[in-house]
């Protein structure tokens, strides 16, 4: 083995353990901040509602009281107020945690699925928006000129609309419905995780390990795919986590518009839209999905915060 082979083999290996060290200091640093652990344990419990909606509802999230058999048909209402028999509804009253909506439909199971679509939302369209952005700005970074140039302006025409209109204009096209919306909502997001890959990658590339796969004879997919991009990845797990909450977000106002999930589809933004104008006579319809959104931006915020301060090379005297 060359003197040259050796010092990239160490390199290597001392890389691989560096990354090793590096994430089990993370996790410490994330398990020391308290926001975080309160975005995971949110996180957590929204993760088990997803899994375990269809034991957890009582009802059918879209069927009404009136096709429920041997259900009383006296306390079939239109937007029925809250009953819960531990808080003194009358015990021959069915129960409804949440109230009944518009349609005569427990609101409280339409809750608990709304979990699983909505997290199904966030996680989708950021993980389209990560490998399309990923590549975009790998090779972008990697081969700069032409390539770069090509590449960095496409993006830029995408990031100078709002992410929420240009999403709007994108269904519009396409059509409304739940698909359509999580791709307009990846495609608006590939820019931000395009440049954040393409800083990386700049800022990588011209290390030593780099250098030395580069003499070596490595192939530019090996070189970028193998040794660049791994080391350049943290910022992006810490974009990727914070663009959920946005994801999340942009979906249900795209649903609250009409143009994402389509009626009787158990989406928080869709029954927020359905119910909207009765903010003041049913309020509970408005406010249990409202509480649902913020519960869960809110738990992703906290947990991307969390990392971004774990990752911070800044701070690892703390450590």
């Amino acid at each position: 083995m060359t003197e040259t082979q050796q010092v990239a083999t160490l390199d290597a290996e001392a890389i691989s353990i560096q990354s090793v060290s590096l994430w089990r200091i993370t996790w410490r640093r994330l398990f020391r901040r308290r926001s975080a652990l309160v975005g995971l344990g949110i996180l957590g419990i929204l993760v088990f509602i997803a899994l375990t909606a269809q034991w957890l509802a009582p009802y059918d999230p879209i069927q009404s009281m009136r096709d429920v058999k041997d259900y009383p048909s006296e306390y079939i209402k239109r937007r029925l107020p809250p009953c819960i028999h531990l808080f003194g509804c009358p015990e021959e009253q069915p129960q409804h945690l949440a109230g009944l909506d518009g349609n005569n439909r427990d609101e409280f199971s339409r809750l608990l699925y709304g979990t699983r679509i909505s997290l199904w939302i966030g996680f989708s369209t950021v993980t389209f928006a990560i490998v399309i952005g990923t590549v975009l700005g790998a090779l972008s970074g990697y081969f700069g000129g032409w390539v770069d140039n090509a590449i960095m302006r496409i993006m830029d025409v995408l990031l100078a609309f709002p992410s929420l209109l240009l999403a709007i204009a994108i269904v519009t096209v396409l059509g409304p419905g739940l698909t359509n919306a999580l791709l307009a909502i990846g495609i608006v997001s590939i820019p931000a995780y395009a440049r954040v890959v393409r800083a990386s990658v700049l800022s990588v590339r011209e290390m030593d390990y780099v250098s030395a796969t580069r003499a070596l004879g490595g192939s530019n997919f090996d070189i970028l795919f193998r040794r660049i991009l791994p080391n350049a990845l943290t910022p992006l797990i810490v974009q990727g986590t914070l663009g959920i909450a946005t994801a999340i977000l942009d979906a249900a106002a795209l649903s609250f518009l009409g143009l994402g999930a389509q009626p009787p589809m158990p989406e928080w933004g869709s029954m927020l839209g359905a119910e909207r104008n009765q903010v003041f006579t049913a309020p509970h319809l408005v406010f249990f999905p409202g509480i649902a959104i913020m519960l869960t931006v809110l738990a992703f915020n906290l947990l991307g915060d969390g990392l971004r301060d774990a990752l911070d090379p800044r701070l690892a005297h703390v450590s």
